[in-house]
């Protein structure tokens, strides 16, 4: 079952992104409440502020000091999660937490060993990994400086739990990078696609109308020039026109689609229909002899017939093509080879057109081959594609 693309937009429209900066105030509150649920453990210093046990000038300097670093430490991982500060500002930001906390737990007591916690958690989301290997288990030791120092009791739990959390926090942060690689990775490949659809579309435009409007031409040419003694020749040619004209349209139409897969047969019966209407002495074989061959080979080598005979008749000048398909046995296994010939004139230039670079593109992905350029007497174009292993292999067309 597809599911609704309005309905996808709209959850992602609901769904706070990971790895990216916040849209709308939906998303601040939901990243506000999930970094908030963590200030769980400044129960403590909050409760040792108000139970009365430091002076009033103690109280009011931990009192700007633990709100210094609550607020540098929901800024700088608040921060970190949509557009990070540059590296400067967070090792600053870091600098400032890394002081207040040592600074706060050894003046006030133990109930403010928990600050490390945040540093930790800090650096873990902050910094690179391999920085934050060496700053979180620091972290830990300092905490363990300052409890001993002051001989508190009962903070085993934090020294476990202040790398644990760094820790968890420097693999979310992987998680993070990850997923917006992912995310990166995936526009990539939808750019690549878009970009490959294009090509196919332009590819099978070219070669499509190419050769039905050069058909469409040539019989409008013959057409004018029968009208006046042979009107019932013209006529013909004129339904001939109107024929290839609906079949040039059902072609396109196809090709948009992406439906569109010629048949070599069909190829063959079309290029003895065009040569001969050029004027072109035309020697087709009738029976292509498609043994072995896979229809994505079959279709390449299908338009590599039409590119051919769509340059013989639009730009060679010659009066004889040589159609010839044979099976061959090469070194990398079995190949069928179509081979157009021709004793015009045509030929290629410094570089290839559209249709030999597509006719390439479109073999290569097939597997074959193309060799196109000027002999003795003409011009030659040889399309290989491979075939399976059978026992019809010959040289003959």
């Amino acid at each position: 079952m597809t599911e609704d693309p309005q309905a996808r937009e709209e959850r992602a429209e609901t769904q706070v992104r990971i790895g990216q900066a916040t849209r709308n105030r939906r998303e601040v509150m939901v990243k506000a409440l999930w970094i908030g649920v963590w200030l769980v453990f400044l129960s403590s210093p909050v409760h040792d502020l108000t139970s009365g046990n430091h002076t009033t000038g103690a109280t009011a300097a931990g009192a700007l000091g633990l709100a210094a670093f609550v607020g540098t430490y929901l800024t700088l991982v608040f921060r970190h999660m949509g557009r990070p500060f540059t590296p400067r500002i967070v090792i600053s930001m870091l600098a400032v937490l890394t002081v207040l906390a040592p600074v706060l737990a050894y003046s006030l007591g133990g109930s403010w060993l928990g600050l490390f916690v945040y540093l930790s958690v800090a650096c873990g989301a902050t910094l690179p990994p391999r920085a934050a290997l060496w700053a979180i288990p620091s972290t830990a030791v300092v905490m363990y400086l300052v409890a001993v120092h002051d001989g508190e009791q009962g903070w085993d739990d934090s020294l476990i739990l202040v790398p644990l959390i760094g820790f968890a926090m420097v693999g979310v942060g992987q998680l993070v990078r990850t997923t917006v690689e992912l995310r990166k990775a995936r526009a990539t490949v939808a750019h690549l696609a878009a970009n490959e659809e294009r090509l196919r579309l332009a590819r099978d435009l070219h070669d499509l109308l190419g050769h039905s409007l050069s058909l469409i031409t040539l019989k409008s040419e013959l057409a004018g020039r029968m009208l006046p003694d042979h009107p019932d020749k013209a006529a013909q040619q004129v339904a001939d026109i109107e024929q290839v004209s609906r079949q040039a349209l059902v072609d396109v139409r196809e090709a948009v689609t992406g439906y569109r897969r010629p048949r070599f047969a069909a190829e063959l019966a079309g290029a003895q229909v065009a040569l001969t209407a050029a004027g072109v002495t035309a020697d087709v074989p009738a029976e292509p002899g498609l043994d072995g061959v896979d229809e994505e080979a079959e279709s390449a080598l299908a338009w590599a017939l039409r590119e051919a005979v769509t340059n013989v008749v639009r730009h060679s000048g010659a009066d004889r093509c040589l159609v010839q398909v044979a099976h061959r046995q090469t070194l990398d296994g079995p190949i069928l080879e179509l081979s157009v010939e021709d004793n015009g004139s045509g030929g290629v230039g410094a570089v290839p057109g559209n249709g030999l670079t597509g006719l390439m593109e479109r073999l290569e992905q097939a597997g074959g081959s193309l060799e196109a350029g000027r002999i003795k007497h003409g011009f030659r174009l040889v399309a290989r594609v491979p075939t399976a292993p059978s026992g019809h292999v010959g040289s003959g067309a």
